[in-house]
């Protein structure tokens, strides 16, 4: 469901069913919390965007190239280049694999 709000670029309810789940005791996956950050970033909602991508090392979900692609972009399309510049050096110091994505 969160994917399909993704792509139908529905943000807010990407995140209203992720918080569900975390309500729920449903246990979140990078991939259900990549889905939701990256709704976040086609609707141009760089902080809620942010906010996912924080509660992850909360919640214990592993971050990866998506993650950061994501969460950087929604930083950019806000014009929060510090923020897309700190996530990136952030990358740095992670195992993460950069692509040619997250370089872009």
């Amino acid at each position: 469901a969160v994917s399909a709000c993704e792509k139908g670029e529905q943000w807010a309810l990407a995140v209203q069913l992720v918080r569900e789940m975390v309500d729920s005791r449903v246990e979140c996956n990078t991939i259900t919390c990549n889905a939701a950050v990256s709704a976040c970033d086609k609707g141009r909602q760089s902080m809620r965007a942010l906010q996912l991508f924080h509660e992850m090392v909360h919640s214990r979900v592993e971050r990866d190239t998506i993650t950061y692609s994501a969460a950087v972009s929604a930083c950019v399309k806000d014009k929060k280049w510090a923020w897309a510049l700190q996530l990136f050096r952030e990358l740095a110091d992670t195992r993460v694999q950069r692509d040619t994505i997250t370089y872009s």
